[in-house]
């Protein structure tokens, strides 16, 4: 399986890295996205509240952080920016997409991205000068450029009203949804490891499906094979290093999002079972 991966993996960058282009934000990209920094506003506690939003044409998606078997997984640097400690996204709830048969995690029609931006000096503006390399894909799959170049005024503190509705969206805590037990059982096989996460959690509604991560930017992991009996959710995948190499799973590290057709839960740890 993972020989498979790493062939799809290079007639993917074949077949997208012709095709690459870089839009200056809000720009159109032969009609199939328009991207834009929303602004937000200053909370009291000096922290910035902002989001990327990207509108997509019809029949166009893009990623989500874990994009799935076929998607390009969103990169963002902001070292071009002014005042700036750092920025934490928060994810919306994504969709699951099938694309040529494969399936992927991401969304259509329109993203918006929350930004927390956490300023140097609180009492002075932010300059958000940043490049976000995102993929989209249609009939075909192009990773893109977004550049944005944005002053956060500190003076601003009126809410918007997309920023907060997209905040809203974001899969629930475990506390939140009310997981019991969850637990990991960690088996050798060929050039990697399988894991199978058990969890115990109310219905999320519909056809569910659980994306499992790891810390380990290096460790490729398969889609889950999920199943439910009762309150038990069971979720299957392989784990492989990129570089064929063997490796250590740090389970307080694991990261598993459930996600059905009412709401998504986001559960981070597996300990032993």
């Amino acid at each position: 399986m993972f020989k498979r991966f790493i062939t799809q993996a290079c007639l993917c960058a074949v077949s997208v890295g012709a095709a690459f282009i870089s839009p200056a934000v809000a720009g159109p990209l032969d009609d199939a996205l328009t991207a834009k920094l929303l602004p937000g506003w200053r909370l009291a506690d000096g922290r910035h509240m902002a989001a990327l939003e990207v509108t997509l044409a019809p029949g166009w998606k893009t990623y989500w952080r874990a994009p799935g078997d076929a998607g390009i997984p969103p990169q963002f640097d902001w070292r071009g920016s002014g005042n700036l400690k750092g920025v934490q996204i928060s994810w919306p709830t994504p969709e699951v997409l099938d694309q040529d048969g494969l399936q992927v995690i991401g969304y259509s029609d329109k993203m918006v991205l929350p930004l927390m931006v956490r300023p140097n000096s609180a009492m002075r503006d932010v300059t958000l000068n940043g490049e976000i390399q995102m993929g989209v894909c249609k009939d075909v799959c192009i990773p893109v450029t977004v550049r944005v170049d944005q002053r956060l005024d500190r003076t601003q503190t009126k809410p918007d009203a997309r920023i907060a509705a997209a905040m809203a969206d974001r899969p629930y805590s475990a506390q939140e949804a009310k997981v019991g037990q969850v637990s990991c059982q960690v088996t050798p096989i060929e050039d990697g490891l399988r894991l199978t996460a058990e969890v115990n959690l109310p219905k999320s509604g519909g056809r569910e499906v659980a994306v499992i991560e790891t810390d380990n930017p290096q460790v490729w992991v398969a889609q889950a094979k999920t199943s439910r009996k009762g309150k038990s959710l069971t979720a299957v995948t392989e784990l492989y290093h990129v570089e064929g190499r063997s490796f250590a799973l740090n389970r307080s590290g694991v990261r598993i999002t459930v996600i059905g057709s009412t709401h998504a839960v986001d559960i981070q740890g597996c300990p032993a079972g």
